[in-house]
């Protein structure tokens, strides 16, 4: 196995690991960084639960290699803001949106990537943005609705 350092910023703080190239993002994040919040669902791209940002974008980090970063910055659900006030999260609140919950953090990360490029969103735009984000629960009406009401926010 080969093995490489890279130096990470991650949620605004650089971090190094020496870890094989092919490491997926979602395990060093996860297993040596312990930063939890991002999620392993179906561990092949296709569920949305391990979302996190990679500078602007919304990237599924089960299936990205570690060695792919580069020098953009990575936000998880821990980094999007410092005390839970990011005008999706309260979006989130104040809908109800979870019901177990697992999702929700790769939900709000898509759906926060979506509002920093287009902050008033149609419903065609929200629901193609959103899909292939997997509720389990069947929460993508209130999905929908938060993603609406945080693109009305003044905080956007």
């Amino acid at each position: 196995m080969i093995m490489e350092t890279f130096t990470l910023k991650i949620n605004g703080t650089t971090k190094s690991i020496e870890v094989d190239p092919t490491t997926p993002m979602l395990w060093v994040l996860r297993d040596h960084f312990n930063m939890v919040g991002t999620k392993f669902g179906c561990g092949i791209a296709q569920c949305g639960a391990c979302t996190v940002h990679l500078g602007d974008n919304a990237v599924r980090s089960c299936q990205l290699p570690i060695s792919a970063v580069g020098d953009q910055d990575i936000t998880t659900i821990e980094g999007l803001s410092e005390n839970g006030d990011h005008p999706v999260q309260k979006a989130w609140l104040e809908i109800d949106v979870p019901q177990c919950g697992y999702c929700q953090a790769g939900q709000i990360m898509t759906a926060s990537a979506l509002l920093k490029k287009n902050p008033n969103p149609s419903d065609e735009e929200i629901e193609g943005a959103m899909n292939g984000n997997i509720c389990r629960c069947g929460t993508y009406t209130r999905i929908k609705k938060a993603v609406k009401m945080a693109a009305n926010s003044e905080l956007s």
